[in-house]
């Protein structure tokens, strides 16, 4: 057994600050014990849930579900109620007030009792951390631990390829958009996007992270003083946008086209290339096999590791826990070689990126892509995360790049409007 004697931040009805210096053990009580985690993603949670019950039989975890659109409201709602669950999702949106109220349990007792800075990938701790207002994320106190991680990559019909003359998949950006042109060539269309909702934002992303540098967008989604979005990257990956809707990449009815839409699209094999992430893998396997593969947006240059954006399935603890210890348990089974098989069958990527799971096909495709990322630190968030209400300027804004009817000058001064006015 460890002990460690931390201090826990915990918050009045208020908000006002407090410092509750709190005991940290690794030892679980043999008692019967029942926790209640509130989610909204599933998978994973029910089979983490269960796995977790398998090595602690005494443990029962009972869950309830939220769907994403209500979510942030739930969550918030609940957390800073009399009756909190003891473990809930994490969710940026709704830490925006839990963590300044004191709802939200700090771990970072946790974190040194059980090694997390060594054991999880340190961007996927890094999206978690925020200062004690959680208006700047990245720095301060640890607030959840991933439980699966998720990265945005591009999906490719590899017959397709082959009948446009593509032997190998794009190692450069500019190869990306030559095997767009020699698809289109053919006859067929290159691109499936679902402009609707955010399947623009994934791929000015993707193009984003690949023109780079990564440290201004990692700055000024983390909400760092005085960063910008109207950087010169930023403004080329929004003309090559515009460029490859001129050419007929991208078709301007994907404004209507939904992201579930343009999946099917490109899953019935009326696209080469779909931009988005690795929780679509179960999906694309089961619609197309192994005609089907997967990888990262790659950088300007050959050989060059890519930054890509990525999140996790993350999970809190409420500081009104009676059961802190089995709850950091839980978190921390998170990283087990249990846990890792849990993850890459529902999907996600392990966070414990050498754990020994092997994959074949399209999800062997996404683990091999993933993995030099995780390992050179090149997980990066999503562009939403800079600021409340973000996402919304952002769908509409690629609308207008996609239409013609927005300047990228317009776009990218939208966009750092809504980060000042939430950051000053």
């Amino acid at each position: 057994m460890f002990v460690l004697a931390g201090c826990v931040t915990a918050g009045s009805d208020d908000g006002d600050d407090q410092e509750d210096p709190q005991t940290v053990s690794d030892e679980i009580t043999d008692e019967e014990v029942t926790l209640r985690l509130a989610y909204t993603d599933d998978p994973p949670a029910q089979a983490l849930v269960e796995g977790f019950e398998d090595q602690y039989p005494n443990v029962t975890i009972e869950t309830a579900q939220t769907d994403f659109g209500n979510y942030i409201t739930s969550i918030t709602r609940s957390m800073s109620s009399d009756d909190a669950p003891d473990i809930a999702q994490y969710n940026p949106g709704a830490m925006r007030s839990l963590v300044p109220a004191g709802h939200v349990l700090e771990l970072g007792g946790y974190s040194e009792l059980y090694g997390w800075e060594g054991a999880f990938p340190p961007a996927s701790l890094e999206q978690l951390m925020s200062d004690d207002d959680a208006q700047q994320f990245g720095t301060g106190g640890l607030y959840a631990v991933p439980g699966g991680l998720s990265v945005l990559g591009v999906y490719y019909n590899r017959p397709m390829l082959e009948e446009a003359g593509v032997d190998e998949v794009p190692s450069t950006l500019a190869e990306f958009s030559e095997a767009m042109e020699a698809v289109a060539e053919t006859g067929e269309r290159p691109l499936s996007l679902g402009g609707l909702e955010v399947g623009a934002l994934h791929l000015w992303n993707a193009v984003l992270n690949s023109v780079g540098p990564a440290q201004d967008y990692l700055d000024w989604v983390y909400g760092a003083p005085d960063s910008s979005i109207e950087t010169d990257a930023a403004a080329e990956a929004t003309e090559i946008i515009a460029e490859w809707v001129e050419a007929g990449y991208i078709s301007e009815g994907s404004n209507a086209t939904s992201d579930a839409d343009a999946l099917a699209d490109f899953t019935a094999g009326n696209a080469a290339f779909h931009a988005t992430g690795n929780w679509a893998a179960a999906t694309v396997a089961d619609e197309m096999g192994d005609d089907a593969g997967f990888f990262v947006l790659p950088g300007a240059d050959a050989g060059s590791v890519p930054v890509a954006s990525g999140s996790s399935v993350a999970y809190s603890i409420s500081s009104a826990t009676e059961h802190p210890d089995v709850a950091a348990a839980f978190l921390d089974y998170m990283n087990s070689p249990e846990a890792a098989e849990i993850q890459i069958e529902t999907g996600f990527m392990p966070v414990n990126t050498e754990a020994d799971v092997a994959t074949d096909g399209l999800l062997g495709d996404i683990a091999e892509s993933f993995a030099p990322v995780a390992e050179n630190d090149n997980i990066v968030p999503f562009p939403d995360f800079a600021a409340p209400g973000m996402i919304d300027r952002l769908t509409a804004g690629l609308q207008g790049i996609i239409s013609g009817r927005t300047t990228t000058e317009d776009y990218l001064s939208s966009l750092q409007e809504v980060w000042t006015s939430h950051h000053g």
